[in-house]
């Protein structure tokens, strides 16, 4: 068998070779390779959900966090929502192609400005089986190649279902090599993933801080940072507070383990002792375990007390801080020095103040009276989503197929020459 570095330098060769060929798949070739990989899942489900088991079997054996395993799991259901997630990626207009500029100059030239895959692109992932899926078909419809890392908790799960996927794809016309999963645990082949310049366009982590920043530190590839989620929600002093506990509740209990579940919630001092006796008791009947400031603490005895770095942690769990303050002042500033640049939301029914929050919260997604976990791309309508990205260049948000397109100047003349 290869080195660590052969084999990543091979796979990400593969790769490379193949993304000529799959840029210029047409629309229709795409759109019929996913619809045969999302029909795949489906035929392979019990194959996948035993490959799971295995992944399970060790995460209980080792103890993983429950809201690991949570993200670890599959089930039919989920397989059939990522066949379903495949199904809506087809429908999706492709972004290849399309036109989104252009002029002529005095000189007759003609300039035309189209969006083009980016490339290669890698993916480095935790226990997300689902990822796998979502990744292999957003990168082949936005005419990309794409290399995947997998977390060595999910290895059974990820390697079956890139395999399926794969073979469907390529049975439809998709490249051989377009597709390629690296099919070790050596914590070095992300190392030299991340180095493979000139083989791999961009490197895009999921998964914890901790891996983020490792990848972003790292790389000598460019990194499209995402994911680390440390969610706000202000419960401003006009607030409906049936209204906000609804929201808060949803942001934090309804699935705790992912990136846009909420981890502070920040209540105006003005509505703290409307708002927070019933919020504190939906939250302890859901099973969250609170630290508070000390106001926050005086509500309730099993309130514990938060620390610093509980403003700054991302828990991923039934676990939550709680802080009162003074006023909007106080949210934004709390909100800017622990944010992520990911979620954050007001619940108010003050317009001016809605109105200022979303201007000056820094985050990719900024709501008004509505909770945090919606943050997604099928969500939003994009179909399955290939992450969430915290920073400012080249996509923000939730990225699906045109933020996987780079452009090109397309230039035509009939025999200018600069003079």
């Amino acid at each position: 068998m290869p080195d660590v570095q052969s084999l990543v330098r091979e796979k990400a060769q593969a790769a490379h070779d193949a993304a000529v060929a799959m840029s210029i798949l047409r629309s229709g070739e795409k759109n019929k390779a996913l619809l045969a990989m999302a029909q795949a899942l489906v035929t392979h489900a019990e194959e996948i959900l035993q490959a799971n088991a295995e992944d399970m079997a060790r995460a209980q054996a080792n103890a993983m966090k429950t809201s690991m395993q949570d993200r670890l799991r599959l089930t039919p259901e989920r397989i059939a929502g990522m066949a379903e997630g495949l199904r809506q990626v087809a429908q999706l207009k492709d972004p290849v192609g399309e036109v989104i500029g252009g002029s002529t100059l005095p000189n007759g030239l003609t300039i035309t400005k189209v969006r083009v895959p980016i490339g290669v692109v890698g993916i480095i992932y935790e226990a997300r089986p689902n990822v796998t899926a979502d990744a292999i078909g957003l990168c082949l419809k936005s005419g990309n190649t794409v290399v995947l890392k997998g977390g060595s908790e999910a290895l059974h799960s990820n390697r079956t279902i890139a395999k399926i996927l794969s073979e469907a794809a390529q049975k439809e016309g998709v490249p051989a090599g377009a597709v390629q999963f690296i099919d070790v645990t050596d914590r070095q082949a992300v190392t030299e993933l991340i180095r493979m310049n000139g083989l791999v366009d961009v490197v895009i982590p999921r998964g914890s801080a901790r891996l983020i920043q490792a990848v972003v530190q790292n790389a000598t590839v460019p990194v499209i940072e995402t994911g680390a989620g440390v969610c706000h929600t202000f419960v401003d002093e006009t607030a409906d507070c049936d209204m906000a506990r609804k929201i808060a509740i949803n942001a934090k209990v309804q699935r705790p383990s992912v990136c846009n579940a909420m981890e502070t919630l920040l209540v105006h001092e003005n509505v703290a002792q409307n708002f927070l006796p019933a919020m504190l008791d939906d939250f302890f009947k859901a099973g969250v375990t609170i630290f508070g400031c000390e106001k926050t603490q005086k509500f309730d005895e099993k309130v514990q007390p938060a620390t610093d770095e509980d403003w700054a942690t991302e828990y991923g769990d039934l676990r939550l801080s709680i802080k009162i303050v003074s006023g909007i002042d106080e949210a934004l500033s709390h909100i800017a020095r622990y944010g992520t640049r990911h979620s954050e939301c007001i619940v108010t029914r003050d317009m001016q103040n809605a109105k200022r929050f979303q201007a000056e919260v820094d985050a990719a997604v900024v709501y008004v009276n509505a909770s945090t976990r919606f943050t997604d791309g099928f969500e939003f309508g994009f179909g399955a989503e290939i992450g969430i990205s915290t920073q400012k260049l080249h996509a923000r948000g939730p990225m699906a197929l045109p933020e996987l397109t780079s452009y090109k100047y397309l230039v035509n003349g009939d025999g200018q020459i600069r003079g």
